[in-house]
């Protein structure tokens, strides 16, 4: 068996680097070591611990399980080295811990924020690092730990070899709002008005826009599409301006209402969209995304 004794941190560290960075060649560039130095070390780590650390996926050096759970040891450990180095020197205590999030930057900005709103009530201070991007772009960065949760519309694509579990966080239903006068317009024969009505949507790409188009063909309505984007908050603004109807989430509506000057038309029955946490962990265990999660199970409906 193993022992502390025995373990090279220097080695430790050499992985550390190379996880952080995605490749070894970047890892070079950190540590001023050339790549077969680097990649001798890493092999005898995994000699060591008697565990393959990384995969290979083409180009790229993707985390093993094992590997993650090395990788967040040697965090803690190398953080606690500097806060030793702090405490020895008389230092103040170090920034507050980190907290990491992706959001797939489909979704509403709106919901974003109130997925986030425990983060900024918990007790301990957290600083709150926040990306935007598609799931090809956030996904992989949950094996390097760059990210510690992504939200998203869908549970993780079977396409991304990325090690990762689907946490549903509940779902909830869609409305569609207009201006004032559009919306009483709207309102009269709903949702059988929609039909011929401009309508601004979700792009095609979006789980929100599949499911629309199963509720329209339910209903037999048949909208003028006038604009489509991924961008939520450009078909809000667009809808702001009076150039049709637009869908958002039930939950925020309020919000809606309130931010874009506009009013709800309707409901949409029957059909709704779910939520997805996504992380590397099967079983949730860092305070901020334990509150996360909670209150958006008490937000969202979970059946």
């Amino acid at each position: 068996m193993m022992t502390m004794e025995s373990l090279n941190f220097n080695h430790l560290r050499y992985f550390w680097m190379v996880a952080r960075e995605g490749t070894i060649a970047a890892a070079c560039d950190q540590l001023y070591l050339t790549q077969s130095t680097i990649s001798t070390q890493i092999r005898a780590l995994e000699d060591y611990l008697g565990a393959k650390l990384f995969d290979r996926v083409g180009r790229n050096l993707v985390l093993t399980e094992t590997g993650q759970t090395v990788y967040r040891y040697a965090t803690e450990i190398f953080a606690l080295g500097n806060e030793l180095v702090d405490a020895a020197r008389g230092c103040p205590a170090g920034p507050p811990a980190r907290l990491s999030i992706g959001a797939q930057d489909t979704l509403s900005k709106l919901v974003v924020r109130r997925l986030l709103e425990p983060v900024f009530r918990l007790p301990e201070p957290l600083k709150l690092m926040c990306y935007e991007g598609t799931p090809l772009q956030l996904l992989p960065k949950l094996s390097t730990h760059e990210v510690d949760l992504v939200f998203s519309d869908a549970p993780m694509p079977p396409q991304i070899k990325v090690r990762a579990f689907s946490h549903l966080l509940g779902e909830c239903g869609i409305a569609f709002f207009a201006v004032s006068d559009l919306a009483r317009q709207l309102r009269e024969g709903f949702p059988e008005s929609l039909s011929g009505s401009p309508a601004l949507l979700p792009a095609e790409t979006t789980a929100m826009r599949g499911t629309l188009e199963r509720w329209f063909r339910t209903m037999r309505v048949h909208p003028t599409v006038v604009a489509e984007s991924e961008d939520v908050e450009l078909i809000m603004a667009l809808g702001q301006q009076g150039r049709g109807f637009f869908p958002a989430h039930n939950v925020i509506a309020p919000e809606v209402a309130r931010n874009w000057q506009v009013e709800m038309i309707g409901e949409i029955g029957g059909h709704t969209e779910r939520f997805y946490a996504i992380s590397v962990e099967r079983r949730l265990n860092h305070p901020a995304v334990v509150a996360i999660t909670e209150a958006a199970r008490k937000m969202l409906s979970v059946h």
